[in-house]
């Protein structure tokens, strides 16, 4: 299995790339994982509506660029559903029990996901309706990756 982590912007402090680092150590054991870490585009201050979608848009095709045709897309998007770890573990199993080998994770930009991206995914996942910051999000999301395959493994870690 290959997971992939497609996100927009780059990361900057340093205790994120620790602990990102640190997960991705972990989840070696289980899966190949990939962080691709795509430009953001610069929003004009006091951006219109139009000027913001042509940022989401453009961000959004460098995201699709990156997601082949028969990878399992799951988008965080705060529209999405909401899963308990427990379920979402029982996700990702399913996700290979049906045949997927490649599962990309989105993560967009400050203003969003253009509707191109959303579209494109298999499911629309939510950590509840809280702004992150898409830099912490990125730790938070690769920490439930591993323990869903704590959890498939019976593993003391999930408590």
């Amino acid at each position: 299995m290959k997971i992939k982590l497609v996100t927009v912007g780059k990361l900057k402090e340093k205790y994120l790339k620790d602990g990102m680092s640190e997960y991705l150590k972990r989840l070696s054991r289980f899966c190949k994982t990939e962080v691709l870490e795509l430009p953001d585009e610069k929003t004009p201050d006091r951006a219109s509506e139009s000027e913001k979608q042509q940022v989401m848009n453009r961000e959004g095709s460098r995201i699709l660029s990156k997601i082949a045709e028969r990878d399992f897309v799951i988008v965080l998007a705060i529209e999405g559903r909401q899963f308990s770890s427990e379920e979402f573990s029982s996700i990702m199993k399913d996700i290979t029990v049906r045949g997927f080998s490649d599962i990309s994770f989105i993560i967009g930009g400050s203003l969003g996901l253009a509707p191109a991206v959303k579209q494109r995914a298999n499911l629309l996942m939510s950590f509840g309706k809280l702004t992150l910051p898409h830099q912490l999000m990125r730790l938070v999301l690769i920490e439930q990756i591993y323990r869903s395959f704590m959890i498939q493994q019976g593993s003391p870690y999930h408590k």
